[in-house]
């Protein structure tokens, strides 16, 4: 499209301060005669592009002058801020070149936009190296309207009313200071307090969320790296969890990993199933997460869990067993 080739040829203008008609329609892959239609189009815009002449002349803007992406409204750059800080960069080693290119963005937003949107984005964490429960979880389906709701408030720093489904417990309203989201392994996180004391919320159990009108009690800046990690280690060895060695089936060992907090030790027996020490968030969750692989895992230890397991087990007999005797 021919407004995208403008834009483009300015971003190379100002890029490279002055380039010749050849180069431009090397890089627009178009004639020079193209290249010489756009730079009248965008003269009779109003964009200060002037030619000069001799061997090493070519077109240059005026110096000092700077676009502005006036097209884009504020969800899309903030779209766009939050695009910029996915893991894939990293991953292939692009990690410095999109952090400059983020820059560029906001450089390039109008004023109106851009204290907004550094403001935002101190809000947004995605992908931090730390997670809550080291182990592979598949992506959080969000409704959007509850996760729009929850970023509003994130960002325009007002208090938020959220109904929540807790683990173990029936769905109920609290109001909470959000501090910012996280997005980690395709799960979302809105870090806040209650109170004064720290919560975490995961934004797949929220099932309704609304933006209050009250600002919300936080500080004006924040770091959610060192958030999100202290809150990761806080989780880690808070609590009462419990370590268990236990016998497993090869083909089953993934849904093992994907329960566990953490996997201490791991190894192949002569009979080709792994014998494994994993870490628990408490001993129900390690009740339920052995239960669930059913005769495909035994529990070696602790005792007390081998008893537990034998008595559900009993519990099950006893009460199929009345019907087939």
């Amino acid at each position: 499209m021919r407004a995208d080739r403008l834009v483009s040829l300015v971003l190379l203008l100002r890029r490279h301060g002055r380039l010749s008609a050849a180069t431009l329609a090397r890089e627009l892959e178009v004639s020079t005669r193209t290249v010489l239609r756009d730079i009248e189009a965008l003269s009779a815009a109003g964009v200060p592009v002037y030619a000069e002449r001799g061997r090493h002349g070519g077109f240059a803007l005026l110096p000092g002058f700077r676009t502005e992406l006036t097209g884009l409204n504020h969800e899309e750059a903030l779209a766009l801020l939050v695009a910029g800080t996915r893991r894939g960069a990293q991953l292939f080693g692009l990690g410095s070149a999109l952090a400059s290119a983020m820059l560029k963005v906001v450089d390039a937003l109008p004023e109106s936009y851009r204290t907004a949107a550094n403001e935002a984005a101190q809000r947004l964490l995605i992908e931090p190296g730390t997670d809550l429960l080291a182990r592979r979880v598949t992506e959080d389906d969000i409704p959007d309207a509850v996760v729009a709701a929850v970023r509003r408030a994130v960002l325009a720093g007002h208090k938020l009313r959220i109904h929540y489904a807790a683990v173990d417990r029936a769905p109920d309203w609290r109001t909470v200071d959000p501090i910012g989201l996280v997005m980690v392994r395709g799960q979302g996180y809105l870090l806040a307090t209650r109170s004064g004391a720290d919560r975490t919320y995961r934004l797949s159990r929220l099932l309704a969320a609304e933006e209050l009108d009250e600002p919300a009690q936080r500080s004006d800046r924040v770091d959610l790296h060192d958030a999100w990690r202290e809150r990761s280690t806080r989780f880690r060895v808070g609590g009462n969890q419990v370590t268990v060695l236990t016998r497993v089936d090869p083909g089953r060992r993934d849904e093992l990993v994907d329960t566990a907090l953490a996997v201490r030790s791991e190894e192949t027996e002569a009979d080709g199933r792994l014998r494994m020490e994993v870490t628990f968030q408490d001993s129900r969750h390690a009740e339920w997460a052995l239960w669930q692989l059913a005769m495909d895992a035994e529990a070696l230890a602790p005792q007390w869990l081998r008893i537990r397991l034998h008595d559900r087990a009993a519990a099950i007999t006893a009460r199929y067993s009345e019907h087939t005797a």
